[in-house]
């Protein structure tokens, strides 16, 4: 599904009607017809419904007017509760005001104590206070409107965004309507998609209103990916398949009281459909890892007894890139100095795509030249905010109020695709373009669940797919078969393995059903 910001949709409304002479009446009618329709087809219409319409003094409440005239033609029992003073409401919004009849409408500061019982009497209320134009917090009476109407008990529908939601963020202001039903217009929001916003939102529909396509186009770049999504970016395997042809990845891992983290890895990139999986560990800890994992061969890198790597495994290293298709490095690697040192030098040397993880992250933080003078046209970096945080240099607070331009930023000015790890992933790529994943739960904060999504990656860059397909159809499914374990065991005590075990579900989910 295509994302705008909310920058990017008011940038093509104002370049609609500037350029193409659509007008602003024209766009609200068609928004406002949008939105009864799908109120009139779900709720119904007998004469005992009854609708009472928010609004505020803008556009959204505008939209709300629109909304409330066509109920009323429908024959609903429609009541208007204004936000502001009458002699407020200006433009295209006082328009459709004084289409409504008067005593259909009342207007605040006077009576707001009385909106209780008017919500509480409906059979259903429209959110039009504020639209995707907001960015401060709500404050004052509209507070209280908000909290009037999520205390009503009636189901609601939010016109365009809910009210107090950012519409690209996706963060509260203050305090936010929690819709049943929200209705959007010509292409939804990073603010519907995303954390907190998302859980305000109840189900998402998109009307269009108008806007040309041409214009919607400038402000895209965006994707949400859900298993539809995901289903057209598989290839199915080919009848004729061999382990030689589907891939043969390498993971550099593990150090002491971290090889788990390596078999999580190795382990998943086998489940992802790797032909091949080689991982290379310590010497010192090679004989745990041969019977933490079966189906992947293990070998020895010298680590001069320390259980961790160094340069002295670089000549090992070299001979077992010969005839991989895809790297990665990092989880459980450790942060000794010579560990870093060796990192360095595979950035500098490994040309295949290559993932880095973890440790493999952090040991490049001081150091993020070596991304763009890197060998690798191919790289991921996975990062959870906190690795985010340290490798660009500010606080994981500013990246989570804006996890989009984090992604897309640090991606666009190092040359590398970015996973952004969290509650909806963010994948960014090179050239700017956005996807948010649509799987996954809360039980997936658990330790290892990285390492798994590094196997994932990995695997799928080894079987050929381009970096930002391998990077979102790598986090979908890696969520999905999160959420298949959750759909089974509840949300609370799943683990990485759980996980891993799922993936090839995952696979059978998306693909059996699109």
């Amino acid at each position: 599904m295509k994302l705008y910001t909310a920058e990017a949709m008011h940038e093509a409304d104002r370049r609609a009607i500037t350029e193409r002479g659509v007008s602003g009446l024209t766009l609200m009618e068609n928004a406002g017809r949008g939105c009864a329709l799908l109120i009139h087809e779900r709720y119904g219409a007998p004469s005992c419904r009854k609708v009472v319409i928010v609004a505020g003094k803008g556009n959204n409440g505008g939209d709300g007017y629109v909304i409330a005239r066509l109920l009323a033609e429908q024959g609903w029992q429609v009541r208007t509760l204004v936000l502001a003073r009458r002699e407020e409401i200006k433009g295209d919004a006082r328009s459709n005001l004084e289409l409504l009849p008067l005593d259909s409408v009342q207007f605040c500061p006077s009576g707001i104590a009385d909106w209780a019982d008017e919500l509480a009497a409906s059979t259903i209320i429209v959110d039009a206070l504020f639209g995707t134009g907001l960015s401060g917090e709500i404050v004052g009476p509209a507070a209280w409107a908000v909290n009037l109407i999520n205390t009503a008990g009636r189901p609601v529908v939010a016109v365009d965004i809910p009210s107090g939601i950012h519409g690209t963020t996706g963060k509260v202001l203050g305090t936010a309507i929690r819709a049943e039903l929200t209705v959007t217009f010509d292409g939804a929001k990073t603010g519907h998609v995303l954390y907190p916003g998302t859980e305000y939102v109840g189900d998402l529909q998109v009307v269009e209103i108008g806007i040309p396509e041409s214009f919607l186009a400038k402000g895209h770049g965006l994707e949400f990916l859900d298993a539809a999504a995901a289903a057209l970016l598989l290839r199915p395997r080919r009848r004729t398949a061999h382990k030689g042809s589907c891939g043969h990845v390498l993971i550099i891992a593990g150090s002491r009281g971290k090889t788990g983290a390596a078999t999580l890895t190795a382990n998943s990139a086998v489940r992802s459909g790797s032909g091949l999986v080689t991982l290379a560990v310590p010497e010192s800890l090679h004989d745990i890892l041969e019977i933490k994992t079966t189906e992947v061969m293990t070998v020895s890198l010298d680590d001069e007894g320390r259980a961790c790597l160094s340069s002295l495994a670089l000549p090992e290293i070299h001979r077992l890139l010969q005839g991989k298709s895809a790297v990665a490095v990092g989880p459980g690697l450790g942060l000794s100095r010579e560990t870093v040192t060796l990192v360095h030098r595979l950035l500098h040397e490994i040309e295949l795509p290559l993932v880095l993880d973890a440790d493999a992250i952090n040991a490049i933080s001081q150091q993020q030249e070596l991304l763009r003078n890197a060998s690798s046209h191919s790289i991921v970096l996975t990062p959870h905010p906190g690795e985010m945080s340290q490798l660009i240099g500010i606080s994981v607070a500013q990246i989570e109020a804006d996890r989009i331009s984090a992604a897309r930023d640090t991606a666009v000015r190092f040359g590398v695709y970015i996973i952004l790890k969290g509650a909806r992933s963010i994948c960014a790529a090179p050239d700017g373009r956005i996807s948010i994943n649509g799987s996954g739960n809360p039980g997936m904060a658990s330790g290892g669940m990285g390492d798994v999504l590094t196997g994932v990656v990995t695997s799928l860059l080894g079987q050929g797919y381009s970096p930002f397909d391998a990077c979102r159809l790598g986090v979908f499914l890696h969520g999905c078969a999160a959420d298949l374990v959750a759909a089974e065991k509840g949300e609370i005590g799943i683990t990485a393995t759980d996980v891993l075990e799922r993936l090839p579900y995952a696979y059978k989910f998306i693909s059996s059903r699109f």
